[in-house]
């Protein structure tokens, strides 16, 4: 028996041993020499595809900080485990990436690795940007050191609780969830499936908020696109795969390309942080890239056929909530909850008033919302906020009425579910 615990305990301590210099190795990578970037070689056909696939990446939304330089860092990405900053990708040689190079920012892009070796956290979704190929980060690097300025803006640190702001914890994060993997194309589906399958999954990363998480932040297999609240729990990203949320498997492609394009459709309009990323980044997307995400969203597949439609009324109408809609809603949404074509939408059988989850919809109510500004829509139709005009319970119950009016059939809210919105609110105020 003494002979089998020692046994054991060797065992135990060989791969304690063992573990430390795989987790020793994952943080301490090899830095990659510096050169200066500003003298690198390229074309001007290989700066604009840049700049268009940085956009595509929305590099811009995390990476300028609200009135700040443009790539010049300082954009907060906030997470469940604290804050991480975007950081300066301007060609500044002492705090950008001047002295980076090709090789440095497609280790970073494929394997979330800095230019002196550091492992970056994936709150940059290098998990996602992994798929992009070699000659598309080598052309988006020759935009950044080519076209944006120089600014000499010192990064700032990220604001993360322990233990996840250790080192050696994000390198077992990464050995659990992480392997660099270059995007393989479906030789079963057609060019233009694949090409919009390579951009969802990589530049766009999509999946970086519509995918469920596990508590460590890390996506749960065999649930990429079933939505996901955001971190300040503000906003839920919702299923891309269940008709009652966001699948788009019914619309037809040239409407999911013009929501893309436009920010609106016939089929829908995008608001909260979809607006963002129309307003950012979908929105300068060529026709052919528009057209191939929106086949390879169409094609994604549907975990629920339930829709979002009208059925007929019954029980209790929500009388206070009756009022409340006559005197605030009425006029843009319509007494039947029709809206008006182009301009605001019906809520009879609308997925966002009716979603299981009501986050979007008291978000809203809130704080408000607008389509995003953009060539096919430029002066969208917006709502006003309302935090400062309804109490909890007026939201609550004018909520409640719009989910269980006009053949809508969704559970009423309460008071007492209006508290953690209200928090969250706050947090982002």
């Amino acid at each position: 028996m003494r002979r089998v615990l020692l046994g054991l305990f060797g065992l135990t301590v060989l791969v304690i041993a063992a573990l430390t210099v795989i987790l020793f190795r994952e943080v301490n990578g090899s830095a990659i020499a510096a050169v200066d970037a500003t003298k690198i070689a390229s074309t001007p056909e290989q700066i604009e595809r840049g700049e268009y696939l940085a956009r595509i990446g929305n590099c811009a939304g995390c990476h300028t900080a609200r009135g700040g330089e443009a790539y010049a860092g300082g954009g907060a990405v906030d997470t469940p485990f604290g804050t991480v900053y975007a950081t300066n990708l301007t060609p500044d040689a002492s705090v950008g990436i001047g002295n980076w190079s090709t090789e440095s920012f497609y280790r970073a892009m494929h394997e979330g690795r800095s230019q002196d070796g550091r492992l970056l956290y994936p709150a940059f979704p290098y998990p996602h940007f992994s798929l992009t190929t070699r000659d598309d980060t080598d052309a988006i690097f020759s935009f950044l050191v080519h076209r944006v300025k120089p600014v000499s803006q010192r990064n700032t640190e990220h604001t993360l609780a322990f233990p996840y702001n250790n080192r050696y914890a994000l390198a077992a994060w990464r050995i659990l969830y992480f392997k660099p993997s270059p995007f393989q194309a479906d030789s079963a589906r057609s060019a233009q499936w694949n090409r919009g399958s390579y951009l969802v999954q990589g530049l766009a990363h999509c999946g970086a908020c519509h995918s469920t998480r596990n508590a460590l932040g890390a996506p749960i297999a065999g649930h990429t696109y079933d939505g996901a609240m955001m971190p300040l729990n503000d906003w839920y990203a919702p299923s891309l795969t269940d008709k009652r949320e966001a699948s788009v498997a019914d619309w037809p492609i040239e409407h999911i390309a013009r929501w893309l394009k436009d920010g609106t459709s016939p089929s829908g309009a995008a608001l909260g942080p979809m607006a963002e990323i129309v307003f950012q980044s979908t929105q300068y997307a060529t026709h052919a890239d528009l057209t191939a995400m929106s086949d390879y969203l169409k094609s994604l597949t549907v975990t629920s056929n339930d829709r979002a439609t009208p059925t007929p009324t019954t029980g209790t109408i929500n009388e206070a909530g009756k009022r409340i809609y006559k005197d605030r809603c009425a006029s843009c949404h319509g007494d039947e909850g029709k809206g008006k074509s182009d301009a605001f939408p019906a809520l009879a059988g609308n997925r966002t008033v009716l979603m299981a989850n009501p986050t979007n919809l008291i978000s809203l109510i809130l704080k408000g919302g607008f389509a995003p500004a953009t060539a096919g829509n430029p002066r969208p139709h917006g709502m006003p906020p309302f935090y400062h005009l309804l109490t909890d319970t007026d939201i609550a119950n004018v909520a409640s009425f719009v989910r269980s009016s006009w053949g809508n059939a969704a559970p009423a809210l309460t008071e007492l579910d209006m508290v953690k919105y209200r928090n969250a609110l706050e947090t982002v105020r």
